[in-house]
């Protein structure tokens, strides 16, 4: 059972997790905060779920957790404009705010995989999906929706990346309730940059991506195309390099041949 005392003890942001939702069993987190009837508006706001019905990644794959073990959450962000012009920042600022997190509490090495992964000793530790609500052209909620694989040891089933957990790496249960705030801790202080200075995330990312010069593939849907992962731009988006052709990749899977 998560504590929310204890993390809430943790946790030292103005506005991330502020409002907190504990919940043992929804549809999706992301889809909880997407609804229009839902209740929870104030951005910022956090809401885990100890299981998901329809939890899923991107690319509509369904994303598989055990419950009490791991943390599925999502948050959400409104009434800032720059939320909106930065949104593949945000992603970045998540994924570091993961990345710095298990690094300090129990200094393991990570390493991120564009666009959204987070690795320990290249396995899939968790995952991030981006989505949004708008009013014509007016982007009016971001919701972040992230799975971290804690203290699940077993994964059953295919994969596109083999699956770890902290746990499994440090060989130790890990704590939620600290682990969570520390995560929020820092995506309030990475969002921050990423809205202030969005080269000082491009930078922190860079380096934590190992794919960067090396030759990959991307596939999306049935599309597969070859180059070398020549870096990302102002934007985050990654330039593929094939032949003498320089191509923006807006998504897709990325894979070192």
């Amino acid at each position: 059972m998560f504590n929310i005392e204890v993390f809430d003890l943790k946790l030292n942001t103005d506005f991330i997790g502020r409002n907190f939702v504990y919940a043992e069993e929804v549809s999706s987190t992301n889809s909880f905060l997407l609804d229009k009837n839902s209740n929870y508006n104030q951005s910022g706001t956090v809401v885990l779920a100890e299981k998901q019905l329809v939890g899923r990644g991107r690319m509509d794959r369904v994303w598989y957790s055990q419950k009490d073990q791991n943390l599925t959450f999502s948050i959400l962000l409104k009434g800032n404009k720059k939320f909106s012009q930065k949104i593949n920042l945000i992603n970045f600022a998540a994924t570091l705010a993961i990345a710095i997190s298990i690094e300090n509490l129990y200094q393991l090495r990570t390493e991120l995989k564009w666009p959204n992964d987070v690795l320990l000793s290249g396995k899939k530790v968790s995952g991030i999906l981006i989505e949004s609500t708008s009013s014509g052209s007016k982007i009016e909620h971001i919701v972040i929706g992230i799975g971290i694989n804690v203290n699940q040891t077993i994964f059953q089933g295919k994969f596109n990346i083999t699956p770890t957990s902290i746990r499994n790496e440090i060989n130790d249960m890990v704590d939620r309730e600290r682990f969570l705030a520390e995560v929020l801790n820092n995506f309030e202080e990475f969002l921050n940059k990423a809205i202030e200075n969005g080269n000082l995330i491009l930078r922190e990312w860079r380096e934590r991506c190992k794919m960067i010069g090396e030759r990959i593939t991307v596939t999306d849907g049935k599309n597969i195309q070859y180059g070398i992962f020549e870096d990302i731009d102002e934007s985050g988006f990654l330039l593929l390099k094939s032949k003498d052709k320089m191509q923006k990749i807006h998504f897709g899977d990325v894979s070192i041949v």
